[in-house]
């Protein structure tokens, strides 16, 4: 029998792996992932779910929501993607993940029907977590879509709520290049009668959604449209937001344990999913404040806006897209520094350039190649960079570029790691 390591080996190089290879694992189609889940019983079908779609803010919105759900008592399964640097990280119980020795009894029981079926990496890792929430008997499990929505393998569950937080523009050589084809997608994941939460409302998608949720009997509701967060202030390890529901004060100094310019909009999606959730599961205002207020603590939380070091103060962040990295910036404009050192990597099948053009020209750049297959080359990094104006050196790996600008910054500089989750994985 194969130990964990060599267990994640066979994951990782007998089957295509979205997160290291890119599009060659990308699987337009449901037909293995009901396979697997009719080899192991419909797991699936046995515990309450919640599914998120969106292209920022689905991973912060999933911990939050099972932060709350936690400090209720349910006992909660929250399965996210990709990984930092466990891949137990992706399949989790209130918090803990999920045991080495369940992945690797898991893979050496169903090895025979993997050569059978040939799901991709995501397709079992879906299964995998289906059947681990079905044995831990959890209440309710947080489903964050991988990919798009409609065709993600997430998508044969049938959740209590559906969340689609926002649209913008990713992966559009699988989803479509316009924001309207990207939200067709995403509104996949809307089903017969069951509610969905739009986080924001977007002239140009906001039919897409009106229109599936109309032909599915679907209560629809835009949570812009009747929340606002407003942050009152960002500290170094939590934040303090007052809520406003329908324009009358609903919380004040609300305290959350998350950080990040973009994390009102999430909250503004949680506040109003709550609102949609069946009678039978009860959220209280106390579990609303106890969980938003550990949600590190309380679902292993890591890899957004996360603090590193101060004294130069040292962030890192996941923001990979063009929404993303616009946040990007204007969080870091608001904190107080001297010069932005910027250690950034990012993996070659995306536009670059356009990225890079949304990179303040200020900083001082350390670049660097993510240490996977997909990683884009420091030196063609470097090159797109100085076309776009951008100034800065090119080095080995993210560890060196992180050092030398630890070697250069002062105590008053702001460092920034990012441009790609698998920067962040490597430094935190």
């Amino acid at each position: 029998m194969l130990n964990y390591q060599q267990t994640l080996d066979y994951l990782y190089k007998q089957l295509p792996m979205y997160q290291r290879v890119g599009s060659a694992a990308f699987k337009k189609d449901l037909t293995n992932i009901i396979a697997l889940c009719e080899q192991l019983g419909q797991p699936h079908q046995q515990f309450k779910s919640i599914h998120i779609a969106g292209t920022n803010g689905k991973g912060s919105s999933a911990h939050m929501l099972a932060a709350i759900l936690q400090a209720q008592g349910y006992k909660v399964g929250l399965y996210t993607s990709p990984h930092y640097k466990d891949f137990r990280e992706r399949v989790k119980v209130n918090g803990s993940l999920m045991p080495e020795s369940y992945v690797t009894d898991f893979v050496e029981q169903h090895k025979d029907a993997f050569e059978q079926i040939q799901p991709s990496f995501f397709e079992i890792t879906v299964a995998m977590a289906f059947d681990y929430f079905a044995k831990a008997k959890v209440d309710i499990a947080v489903i964050e879509v991988g990919l798009g929505g409609r065709l993600d393998s997430t998508n044969i569950i049938q959740p209590i709520v559906s969340v689609i937080t926002n649209i913008s523009f990713d992966h559009q050589q699988f989803l479509g290049n316009t924001l309207k084809a990207i939200a067709g997608e995403k509104a996949g994941i809307i089903k017969e009668k069951i509610p969905v939460v739009v986080g924001e409302t977007h002239p140009e998608t906001k039919e897409v959604f009106l229109d599936k949720a109309k032909a599915f009997n679907a209560e629809i509701v835009f949570a812009d449209q009747h929340y606002e967060v407003v942050l009152q202030e960002d500290l170094l390890d939590t934040t303090l937001y007052k809520v406003y529901r329908n324009g009358k004060e609903y919380y004040d100094k609300l305290e959350v344990q998350v950080r990040g310019p973009y994390q009102y909009k999430n909250l503004q999606t949680v506040f109003q999913l709550l609102e949609l959730l069946p009678t039978d599961v009860e959220v209280s205002e106390a579990a609303i404040i106890k969980g938003l207020n550990n949600v590190q603590k309380l679902t292993y939380f890591i890899g957004r806006w996360q603090l590193l070091g101060t004294e130069p103060v040292i962030l890192c962040d996941s923001a990979h897209n063009e929404a993303g990295l616009q946040y990007m910036q204007e969080g870091l404009n608001k904190i107080p520094h001297r010069q932005l050192h910027m250690v950034i990597g990012m993996v070659a099948d995306k536009d670059v350039s356009k990225a890079l053009s949304m990179f303040p020209v200020d900083a001082q750049y350390y670049f660097a190649k993510p240490a996977i297959p997909r990683g884009l080359d420091q030196n063609k990094l470097l090159k797109y960079a100085q076309e776009a104006g951008l100034s800065g050196m090119a080095y080995e790996s993210v560890g060196d570029a992180l050092a030398a600008a630890k070697t250069k910054a002062t105590r008053d500089d702001l460092i920034y790691v990012g441009g790609s989750i698998f920067v962040v994985a490597e430094v935190i």
